[in-house]
């Protein structure tokens, strides 16, 4: 698909030259090693269960789809999603993260989870109705790669919601911030997801609170022809 990139934002993203320290799949995991111990009391004061629940709920969710949730962590976002549909997958890399989602869920509860690269999904094409993924997509090495994977495992008019970091207004902090990791506005945002081929695309600002992080939630079909 051709696009227009006056920016050079999708080019350099695609090329990893607006990568931050984070986006190194080593440094992340070594990250949530220690974060793991702290995330489930941290995490409230930037994606809360309002928000979670404000998101799924943009998401037309039927008691039989297929759910996977991508960068799972300890499983805050899973334990949503379980209100909605009794089949639901998570997947993380963080193995220090998944501990803390199988005290909640169980290894061999009603959420069955996995290791794994966001990157390189390990399930076959179409094989999902619904992919979320919140709080991950800002340490991914190559987010176009993981949108076409998204677009891959999820089937034709399937529905993918996707949370990030949005990006911060002031140059000075945005220059900062992507020296840390990923963050993108809802421009780059459409762009990224019309590139790996989404359509109804549709972006939203959450936020925890005033001077809280700003969360952007993208929505999007899978072309159903």
């Amino acid at each position: 698909m051709a696009m227009s990139d006056p920016s050079g934002f999708y080019t350099s993203l695609s090329q990893g030259e607006l990568m931050g320290f984070l986006e190194d799949k080593g440094a992340a995991r070594r990250f949530y090693r220690y974060l793991s111990i702290v995330y489930d009391r941290i995490n409230p004061f930037i994606w809360n269960e309002e928000m979670r629940d404000e998101a799924i709920g943009r998401l037309e969710i039927a008691s039989d789809d297929r759910i996977l949730d991508v960068g799972c962590g300890t499983g805050f976002a899973t334990m949503g999603l379980v209100n909605h549909s009794d089949d639901v997958h998570g997947i993380d890399q963080s193995i220090h993260q998944l501990q803390h989602a199988f005290e909640k869920f169980g290894r061999h509860g009603d959420v069955r989870f996995y290791r794994g690269d966001a990157e390189r999904l390990p399930f076959g094409d179409d094989h999902f109705d619904i992919l979320w993924s919140s709080g991950s997509i800002e340490y991914w090495p190559d987010p176009p790669a993981a949108l076409r994977e998204f677009r891959r495992v999820t089937r034709p008019g399937g529905q993918v919601l996707v949370v990030g970091p949005d990006a911060p207004r002031s140059a000075v902090m945005r220059r900062l911030a992507d020296a840390i990791m990923l963050f993108y506005d809802r421009e780059e945002a459409q762009m990224m997801f019309e590139a790996a081929g989404f359509e109804q695309i549709d972006h939203m600002i959450q936020q925890a609170g005033p001077g809280t992080p700003r969360a952007i939630t993208t929505t999007a079909h899978v072309p159903s022809d």
